[in-house]
């Protein structure tokens, strides 16, 4: 017998037993029914309908695909996966972040969890002879010859969030935290919000959407720009082209997370989906986007002006580097965003399948802005999966002065990485905009551990700098790190990315007058 059938003619069953028990002995049986008549229309109706084969085959029983099937990741995430398993960030990961967030005990026992033989594993060369570095607040100057307001910035920020993507007490804590531990928060690209302004200093990100500096056709103002940029918290400016996680695709808020104050701060209409157009319609090729950075830096006062770009065609960053030379306009800073990069919605085969990973793309810029003659000129700050003092010295070896951390923040934040960003339904209330969700992110708690988690991964950063013998920033270099290329052979980054073997080259000192010897 078919299923269908099957289960029909059990629920029918079912029902007759009960009526007939009611006629039989008391009318109180028919409460019985209750729960099988609902269920026996609900198999009826499936029978007939066309929609789902799934429960058209197998009425009720069915349901438990879709049940299953929605649980799936929670079932993944705390009964299968191992310590290292999880993506896009594993256990080990998101658990060394809780812990220096809530300043508990962050060492591991019995060793290491990696296969130091697998393809991939990473390390780096400790010195027999550590040193000791005082200070471990580590910081870069943003601001060329031509800023007149330059910034000193940590080494270590929050990354692009957008308040709208992000719940007001998440951007609440964000900002405090930042500003408890003295280092940057960048707004994204859905303005400045009043939840932006509790003490931290800012990097306003201005999109192609203009958000908080467009008119009423969506096009860039200069006065609405010359106003917010010259606020005393915003310290300095970049200008979106691309992300790693969408680049070419705009940003996408859902109208669920518009609200009338969200479509308030970024002069939207409330209540419908937000799509940022692909390109900037204030310029359209590198010349004219040089010419709107020096326009930006005026408007600002002289503020630290940089762009943001997820790596896809090499040329068309060499023509911006073109242009640079060509107008001798030079950007403060450039924010280079690889394609492992994270946000709150996009399509898959954009998130999956386009862009530079950021390895890749941080020393392509490196090498490019060196043989330009540029990086003297222009810092570079990355970000896409930077969590720990590794990581930030992994990306320092390859050219960075600074980065950002995202996810890392939002794990301080109290994240469990339930992938439910672009739903409106964080369980947390870190990526929400329903206030019974947001509120129950308590700021006075949070703000704390974001600062902690800053202040936690800095130390360690200094002691991983410590024990190979780096005494400053600038002693961070390519031929340090290493990696297992293959079953035999592991290269040093320096061998990798740069490809002159047996030169020390130090990633920022000696990088102009050595990597282009060959």
């Amino acid at each position: 017998m078919e299923v269908r059938k099957l289960i029909i003619s059990t629920m029918i069953v079912i029902n007759l037993i009960i009526v007939s028990f009611g006629f039989i002995f008391t009318s109180s049986w028919f409460w019985l029914l209750i729960i099988p008549f609902p269920l026996l229309l609900i198999a009826l109706y499936h029978s007939f309908q066309t929609k789902h084969a799934i429960l058209r085959n197998y009425p009720l029983v069915g349901y438990f695909r879709y049940i299953f099937e929605s649980i799936r990741p929670e079932l993944r995430q705390y009964f299968w996966e191992s310590d290292m398993d999880g993506r896009p960030f594993n256990r080990r990961q998101r658990s060394i972040v809780y812990q220096r967030a809530k300043n508990q005990r962050e060492t591991v026992a019995f060793g290491m969890q990696t296969d130091p033989q697998a393809v991939g594993n990473e390390w780096a060369a400790h010195s027999v002879f550590p040193c000791h570095i005082e200070n471990h607040d580590l910081r870069t100057k943003v601001g060329n010859e031509a800023c007149k307001k330059p910034y000193s910035l940590s080494v270590f920020n929050i990354s692009a969030m957008s308040y709208g993507a992000l719940s007001k007490t998440a951007i609440t804590a964000l900002n405090k935290g930042a500003a408890l531990q003295n280092f940057a928060h960048n707004t994204g690209e859905g303005g400045i919000s009043d939840y932006h302004n509790n003490g931290g200093d800012l990097i306003w990100q201005v999109g192609t959407g203009y958000f908080g500096c467009r008119n009423a056709e969506g096009k860039f103002d200069a006065e609405l720009f010359r106003e917010k940029s010259n606020r005393e918290n915003v310290k300095m400016i970049e200008l979106k082209l691309s992300q790693g996680a969408k680049p070419g695709h705009g940003g996408i808020l859902p109208a669920a997370k518009n609200t009338p104050e969200v479509a308030a701060i970024r002069h939207v209409i409330p209540g419908t989906d937000v799509m940022s157009p692909p390109a900037h319609s204030a310029f359209s090729s590198p010349t004219e986007m040089m010419h709107f950075i020096q326009q930006m830096r005026d408007l600002s006062g002289g503020k630290p002006i940089g762009f943001k770009i997820c790596i896809g065609d090499k040329n068309e960053f060499m023509d911006i580097c073109h242009a640079m030379q060509n107008t001798q306009i030079f950007p403060d800073f450039i924010s280079v965003d690889g394609s492992e990069g994270g946000t709150g919605a996009a399509p898959l085969e954009f998130t999956d399948n386009l862009g530079m990973p950021l390895y890749d793309a941080l020393a392509f810029v490196t090498k490019t802005l060196i043989s330009f003659g540029l990086k003297k000129h222009i810092k570079v700050i990355v970000s896409s999966r930077i969590v720990t003092g590794f990581d930030i010295l992994k990306v320092i070896a390859l050219g960075a002065d600074a980065c950002y951390s995202a996810r890392g923040m939002m794990f301080a934040l109290g994240c469990i990485q339930a992938l439910k960003c672009n739903e409106d339904v964080c369980p947390v209330g870190v990526a929400t905009q329903q206030p019974h969700l947001y509120k129950g992110l308590d700021v006075n708690d949070k703000y704390v551990r974001v600062a902690q988690f800053h202040r936690n991964t800095l130390r360690a950063t200094v002691e991983i700098m410590e024990a190979c013998g780096f005494k400053t920033l600038s002693d961070v270099s390519a031929d340090k790190f290493y990696r297992k290329v293959d079953a035999i052979r592991t290269l040093s980054f320096q061998e990798i990315y740069f490809g002159t073997e047996g030169k020390l080259v130090n990633s920022h000192t000696d990088f102009e007058s050595k990597l282009f010897e060959d």
